[in-house]
């Protein structure tokens, strides 16, 4: 149980490292914007351990990436935000099939409700900006976002790449 248990933590820390790494150096990255694959050890954390792993792994690298490589200040709600992406993803694809409607549904509730919506409420509250002054922006992100995390989650959810990722983790 110690060896299982000492084993999820490793490979959670490794993944966040990556997340890391993903969202902060290969990323399109703006103050009101961010496009990368970021999303993609979350999701892998959230489809090997669930959604309270994936919830506090994100959460853990959102503090780390802003505490580490960020001009502004923490701010609990863009962390918050990254926890309930995590947990959406735990919940709808930890021990499910991984159907495309349920990647689908997963894909919007965490670009369409929480980072389009969510955190766009957390950029007005954070930098007094208006809320219309920041729709363009955001809506050209999450146009470019949905897709790309179907896509990708689709990709990584697919038997053959699955097999892969769990010989590797033993």
């Amino acid at each position: 149980m110690l060896k299982s248990n000492t084993k999820k933590i490793v490979l959670t820390a490794m993944l966040i490292a990556l997340e890391i790494i993903l969202t902060r150096f290969l990323s399109i990255q703006t103050p009101i914007i961010r496009i990368s694959f970021g999303f993609i050890p979350i999701v892998l954390i959230a489809i090997m351990y669930g959604p309270l792993f994936a919830g506090i792994g994100a959460a853990i690298g959102d503090i780390i990436g802003v505490a580490l490589f960020s001009p502004f200040a923490p701010f609990p709600g863009f962390t918050f935000t990254a926890f309930l992406a995590g947990v959406v993803y735990g919940l709808l694809l930890h021990k499910h099939h991984k159907s495309l409607p349920r990647i689908c549904i997963a894909a919007i509730v965490v670009t369409i409700v929480l980072q389009f919506v969510l955190d766009t409420a957390w950029l007005v509250f954070f930098f007094e900006h208006g809320f219309i002054a920041l729709l363009p922006t955001r809506i050209i992100r999450t146009l470019i976002m949905l897709p790309l995390q179907i896509i990708c989650i689709r990709f990584i959810t697919q038997e053959r790449f699955m097999k892969h990722i769990t010989a590797a983790v033993g």
